[in-house]
This record gives structure tokens, C-alpha cells and sequence, in this order.
């Protein structure tokens, strides 16, 4: 869903909510506050189905259970007895709803805090009650067991649950959907979280006797419901991650809650899970719907309850090793997450060096400090020191529709690359996929994991697959550079102090579109007034950045990112000559930096050049990124490049790129001065300090 369709479609409902635009941008991140809030007791139903009778299987949902029970337990105090969680065959619509009874609404108390989660498929049926409307309803794992010959099916109405949720006697409940009801035109392989609805299929007798019965009762609660998705008709997608399958909104959501602190604006924490969810190529966003007025929020959690990249779940008797559970850390890092890294206990300086990993479990050796406490389960960890191959590949997956001699030469083209591998779609992690378009006469194409076609990235009509993937090659190289500087985010582990805004300049309506900081060396809360989750920038706006350090030395500044997803960009600061320009002199750029305690613009305001945000209509990604070193190998790169100049703005096209983020990645391993103590890691890493660099994500809309 585009994001102008967005913003109308939150206009569109927020009325429906009774919920005014004012009151929906003062809504708090519920979810975290309630989470965190001291309470009596904290109870959980967690609901989630991969296998189905006579229906496709999918992949993620058990995943997403683990995901949510280990979140509650580690990161906000859950006891592992209060947490009931129900999978695939106990996943019946008769169990749900008894279990909602018995565990939640006989054991609740007033001020306990319930969370409800439910990974599945989701769908539409026709009620007799009211024909002329489809009704959405959770597919649960006993859903087709019923008569098919009459079409009758064992759904749990949305509307039931909804009222179930209603009916508990407190105030503090809060609802994860990561289901989608209208299922979308197959395309290119892709699995959705939502089964076609069936006009004929009739409700089964029991569900509509326990509906009546549920609106009989006394509502006591207004729960807060979040959403896979904003837009009703879009689809709850999971992928295949680093050795696992998850849903892709619980993996955003729940990676945001272990490494951020609280925010009081609900708009920031979905604009963080939409930036995460893009990042895996996916256009799904989020969404929070709540019916409650004048929301009152709860006061943040104490100094104490501080972000993380995992926990200790394990210790190992020989009491030198250690089991992880790192889902904090962003799902684009994971896969590439190498051995030797380095984690620290919560705030201590106590050190654990990654020696495997599985998924989202890892084993660690603990090194030891004399004076220090042993480690203990529970206990919060913290990203340090970040290694990453300096191999890394850009992986194309071959949709399975591909005929086998078409898959075959897929293969032969891809391999000439030597930065490009390819997978079958399904069978492992891949970045993009290539597939035929659906029309005649064909043609080949490259598109997104979401089956969105990449811009200016599709061969002719009748062409031959090699001809088409060798026309690929110099859009690889930019989409492989993006993944490359996308490893290097850390806004939620990085120990550099700084914050970025994003604003727009002209005379007639300045203001915020977004900001980043990064969260542990912050102790003020991030808040955006007047912005929601997908920044709009309008055609024809003065933009810059404003970025304050915070730390004790100076900081020195690359801005990298893509325009529509294919064309690489970077911001050039121009080093004004000493001679007035010839038409053969070439400018020079030179380092930004920005001394300590200072704040500095980007564009600065004292030079002649401005960023004017030119039409068409585009969508923009920006990575800043800062280190305590100059980036000499990364200026020499872009020095050496095809750049614009000066006078088309400050932010261009940048011809060079894989080049220049492989200088970039080189510069911020020699900030970091590891080499000496990383004994053991491979001389083809690169390993990154938290302390020495800091990478932040900035994506935005011009229309």
C-alpha cells in the first residue's frame, strides 16, 4: 500500500474509532508501556498454527510464539507459568475460546496486564445473520475438520475475539494479530497469512451460539489491537530468516521492544517496525487501532529496564559457556552475524565472544574478569563488538514458477557475478527475487520479496534469460551496496551519542519529518510531534539534517542511500578551492565533521548549495553514518568516482557504490582498533565497535 493511501485510509477510520487525528498522535506505545508497568500479576495466551488439515502449510507462526514468550519472559518479567501458549493441533477453536475463559478471564484481577497473540490464517466467511457482508474470522487448526461437503467451518469470528478481549476484567490488555484476512491474487510463489474466503461456506452453529452469548456480557476493557497490517485488504507475509521462519510483523515488533527504550508517541515505534519490515523488501505496515479517548499514559519504566540485543538463557556446567537467545538484534544483521563478536552483561564490562549460532540461539564463551559476578540466566546482553564477513553476497532467489531450463540458465548468468548467489525460492534467506512477469509475451524481471518489480530492472519482451540477468549487472552491484551499509544499523546498540533530524526548511511550514538517536547513551525520551509512521515529503521542499553530538570527540559523517530502491545516492560536501574553478578542475570533497558538543546542519547553512527535493514522485532511503575515525578510504573511493556536481545539490548519484561502502566498511573496522585483541577472528572480517560507531536509518516519501 503506498503511503498517501495510508494516511487516507488512517483518516478514514479514525472517525470510525471516534478517535480525533490529534488524539491518535498522542496515542502511546501501549504495548511497551503496559509491558513494562509494575503490575500484580502479567498473564499470556499465546496462539500459533503452521500445520492445517487439508490446508498449505506455513513456516512461522511457532517461531512467532517463541518470539513473543521469550520477549515476556526475559525482557519484561513474565513468569514462564503465567504464559499459555497453544500450538498447531491444540490450536482448536474450542480450546482457544476455553482457554481465553479459564486462564484469562477466571484468573484475571483488575490490574493484571493480559496479552493475547495469535499467528495463523486468517479469512472472511459469510454470516446467515447478515448475508450481504464478509465477516473476518481466525482459521484455527481444527478449521476444515468440519463438513465439507457443506462447506461448514470452525473459525473464530474477529468480532468474538474482540469481545472476549473486551470482557476481561482489566483494563490492561493488549492483542497481537499477525494474521490477514483478504487473500491476495497468487503471485510469483510468494505464501500469505490469509486463505481465500468462500461465499458458500457456512459458520459452524457453536461459534455463532458463543458470539450471542459473549454480547450478552458486561465489557469491561478497551484493549489496545495491533495489527499486521494498516490496510485490511494487504497481506500478513512471514519469511525465511538465518535458519528460521517468522512472521515478519512479530520480528519487527519484537526485535523494536528488545533493543529500544519506551517511547510516549505510537507513531515512532511503528515508524521504526515499517523501516525494519522494508528492509526485508516487504511494503506491509503495521498498524494500531484503539478505541479508548483521552488515553492516559503510564509513567516509563525505571532507569533500569534498558535495551538489549538477547538474553542468557542457559549456562552450561562447566560454567565457561553460555546459551543466547539474540532477537534483538535486526533481522537484516542476523544472517551475517559472525563468530567472535562480542556481547557485554547488561551494563558491566564483562565480555561474552560469540562462538556459534542457530537461528536465533547462540552459544558463548564467557570471559572472565577477575572481581566480576559469573553470569546468570536471564541476565540482559548487550551488543559490543559486531563482526561481519567481508565476503558478503547479494542472494537471488528463483521463483518457483521458472521453467527448470529457465532456472538453469538463471544460474549460469548469476554465477558470473562474483558477488551474486542464487537460491530456489522458499529453500533459503534470499534478498530479491527473479522471476517472469505475468503477461504475454514474457519477460524476466527482478522484484522485491514482496513481489514488487524493482524499477528500470526488467528485460525485454521474448528476450533470453542470460541477455536479461547480464542487463542486471549494474543494479546489483547498487542493490548488494545498500545490504552492505544496511549491516552496518545500530542505532539501538551503538554507544556514540548522537541525534538526527530530518526537516524541512521553507519559510512557509518548517517542521520534523522524523528523528533518530541513538537510544543508550539518550537518557530524554525520542518524540515527534506532528508526524506519523510514514513521513510525506512534499515536491518542491528545502530539506536538511540536523545532527548534534553528544559524545566527547569528534564525529565524523558518510550519507549513503537509494533513490527508488535502483539508484544509488550520497551526500558530497564540496571543499571550496582556493582558485576560482576552470572547467577542468575537478572539486575535492572533504571530511564532515562535527566537533563535540556541537550541532551541525547538513547541507550547512553558511554554503551556497541547498537540497531541494525535486518530482517525480520517488521513495528515498538514507544511512548516516558516524565513527570517531575519518573515512579516508571512503573519501578516496568517492573521489574516484562519477559524482555530480556542485551545482545539481549536495545529494546525488553515486556511480561507484559497492566500492565506496567496502572502503566504508574498512574505515569503520580500523576506527575500531580491535585487531590486537580479537585473537581468533578471521582476517577477512571486519569487526566494528558499538563505541566507535554509530548508523542510523532515515526512509521517506516524495510527493
Amino acid at each position: 500500500m503506498k503511503r498517501r493511501t495510508f494516511l487516507e485510509r488512517i483518516g478514514s477510520i479514525l472517525p470510525v474509532l471516534g478517535i480525533t487525528e490529534a488524539e491518535w498522535l498522542s496515542l502511546g506505545n501501549r504495548y511497551y508501556q503496559a509491558l513494562a508497568q509494575p503490575s500484580p500479576r502479567k498473564l499470556a495466551l499465546l496462539i500459533g498454527i503452521n500445520q492445517y488439515q487439508k490446508i498449505p502449510a506455513l513456516s512461522g507462526c511457532l517461531t512467532d510464539v517463541e518470539l513473543q514468550r521469550e520477549l515476556l519472559i526475559h525482557r519484561f518479567g513474565f513468569q514462564g507459568s503465567d504464559i499459555l501458549t497453544l500450538t498447531e493441533e491444540e490450536a482448536s477453536r474450542e480450546f482457544i475460546e476455553t482457554a481465553f475463559l479459564d486462564r484469562l478471564g477466571k484468573q484475571a484481577k483488575p490490574d493484571d496486564l493480559v496479552v493475547f497473540h495469535f499467528s495463523g490464517y486468517g479469512s472472511r466467511v459469510k454470516l446467515e445473520t447478515s448475508p450481504e457482508t464478509m465477516q473476518n474470522a481466525l482459521v484455527t487448526a481444527n478449521a476444515s475438520l468440519i463438513s465439507q461437503e457443506e462447506k461448514i467451518v470452525n473459525y473464530i469470528l474477529e468480532e468474538t475475539l474482540l469481545l472476549l478481549l473486551r470482557s476481561l476484567p482489566t483494563d490492561q490488555v493488549t492483542a497481537v494479530l499477525d494474521t490477514s484476512y483478504y487473500a491476495p491474487t497468487p503471485v510469483l510463489g510468494l505464501k500469505s497469512r490469509a486463505l481465500p474466503e468462500s461465499v458458500k461456506a457456512k459458520l459452524v452453529a457453536e461459534e455463532l451460539d458463543f458470539l450471542q452469548q459473549l454480547k450478552t456480557q458486561k465489557l469491561l476493557s478497551t484493549p489496545i489491537v495491533l495489527t499486521a497490517t494498516s490496510n485490511p485488504k494487504q497481506s500478513a507475509r512471514e519469511e525465511l530468516f538465518s535458519g528460521f521462519s517468522a512472521g515478519l510483523f512479530t520480528y519487527a515488533l519484537t526485535q523494536y521492544l528488545w533493543e529500544f527504550t519506551p517511547t510516549t508517541r505510537i507513531q515512532v515505534a511503528l515508524s521504526y517496525m515499517e523501516n525494519s519490515l522494508s528492509k526485508s523488501g516487504s511494503k506491509q505496515q503495521p498498524a494500531l487501532l484503539s478505541t479508548q479517548k483521552n488515553q492516559h499514559l503510564t509513567s516509563l519504566p525505571p532507569d533500569d529496564i534498558i535495551g538489549a540485543e538477547g538474553a542468557v538463557t542457559a549456562i552450561e556446567e562447566d560454567d565457561k559457556t553460555v546459551h543466547l537467545w539474540l532477537a534483538g538484534l535486526p533481522p537484516q544483521v542476523l544472517l551475517y552475524y559472525g563468530v567472535n563478536s562480542r556481547f557485554t552483561l547488561g551494563r558491566t564490562t564483562e565480555e561474552l565472544i560469540l562462538r556459534s549460532r542457530t537461528g536465533l540461539t547462540a552459544k558463548a564463551q564467557i570471559s572472565q574478569i577477575e572481581g566480576t559476578n559469573p553470569p546468570r540466566v536471564g541476565q540482559l546482553v548487550q551488543e559490543a563488538v559486531r563482526v561481519l564477513a567481508q565476503k558478503i553476497h547479494l542472494i537471488i532467489a528463483l521463483d518457483t514458477g521458472l521453467e527448470r531450463i529457465e532456472r538453469v540458465d538463471a544460474t549460469s548468468a548469476f554465477a558470473a557475478f562474483t558477488h551474486i548467489s542464487t537460491v530456489v525460492l522458499g529453500e533459503k534467506p534470499a534478498d530479491y527475487l527473479f522471476a517472469k512477469l505475468q503477461q504475454t509475451p514474457s519477460r524476466y524481471g527482478l522484484f522485491s520479496l514482496s513481489g514488487e518489480l524493482i524499477s528500470n530492472a526488467t528485460g525485454e519482451a521474448g528476450e533470453a534469460v542470460k541477455s536479461t540477468v547480464q542487463k542486471l549487472a549494474p543494479k546489483l552491484s547498487t542493490l548488494l551496496a545498500a545490504k552492505l551499509w544496511r549491516l552496518t544499523e545500530n542505532q539501538g546498540s551503538s554507544r556514540l551519542a548522537v541525534k538526527t533530524t530530518l526537516e524541512i526548511i521553507d519559510n512557509k511550514s518548517p517542521r520534523v519529518i522524523m528523528q533518530r538517536e541513538t537510544v543508550r547513551t539518550f537518557k530524554t525520551e525520542t518524540s515527534i510531534q506532528k508526524s506519523l509512521p510514514t513521513p510525506i515529503v512534499p515536491i518542491g521542499s528545502r530539506m536538511q539534517y540536523r545532527v548534534e553530538n553528544q559524545s566527547d570527540h569528534p564525529l565524523y559523517l558518510i550519507l549513503l542511500g537509494l533513490h527508488n530502491n535502483h539508484t544509488a545516492i550520497a551526500f558530497y560536501s564540496w571543499e571550496t578551492p582556493e582558485e576560482p574553478n576552470t572547467a577542468d578542475t575537478k572539486p575535492v570533497l572533504k571530511q564532515v565533521v562535527i566537533a563535540p558538543g556541537e550541532t551541525l546542519t547538513l547541507p550547512q547553512t553558511n554554503t551556497a548549495s541547498e537540497w531541494m527535493i525535486s518530482g517525480p514522485a520517488s521513495e528515498c532511503e538514507h544511512q548516516l553514518i558516524f565513527s570517531t575515525a575519518p573515512f579516508n578510504e571512503t573519501l578516496a573511493a568517492l573521489n574516484a568516482a562519477k559524482y555530480s556536481t556542485s551545482e545539481e545539490g549536495p545529494i546525488g548519484s553515486l556511480e561507484n557504490s559497492l566500492d565506496v561502502v567496502q572502503a566504508l566498511l574498512q574505515d569503520l573496522h580500523n576506527a575500531s582498533a580491535l585487531k590486537t585483541d580479537m585473537n581468533g577472528t578471521a582476517p577477512d572480517s571486519h569487526s566494528l565497535d558499538v563505541n566507535n560507531w554509530a548508523s542510523l536509518s532515515f526512509s521517506f516519501q516524495v510527493l
